[in-house]
């Protein structure tokens, strides 16, 4: 499984500059849809050698407010610090694995 929602978060600025892929998954330890998400995001992240951070967000969260995150749990695809792709609230691994395709030359 896959570690809690980190309380500390980078600052945008650092994401936007980062090399390569980066997923980067908003969430609340609290939160049951999380928790139901877990195992789903684990599978499909098995295995991907994609760096992958999970952080806490909730009301007054900055970085959360940057990205336009309104529903838990979001994932953001980044390359090269630009979002490249976006999933709310999966459903299946399938949909998870489909879009980290995107990281695939």
């Amino acid at each position: 499984m896959l570690p809690p929602y980190s309380e500390t978060s980078p600052e945008r600025a650092i994401l936007d500059r980062t090399p390569g892929p980066l997923v980067v998954e908003f969430g609340s330890n609290d939160c049951g849809i999380c928790q139901a998400a877990l195992p789903l995001i684990t599978e499909a992240m098995a295995g991907v050698n994609v760096a992958h951070y999970r952080i806490q967000d909730g009301k007054g969260r900055r970085l959360g407010r940057s990205f336009g995150i309104k529903l838990w749990p979001t994932l953001i695809m980044l390359l090269d610090g630009v979002e490249v792709g976006r999933i709310v609230r999966p459903a299946t691994v399938d949909e998870i694995v489909l879009k980290l395709q995107i990281f695939e030359p």
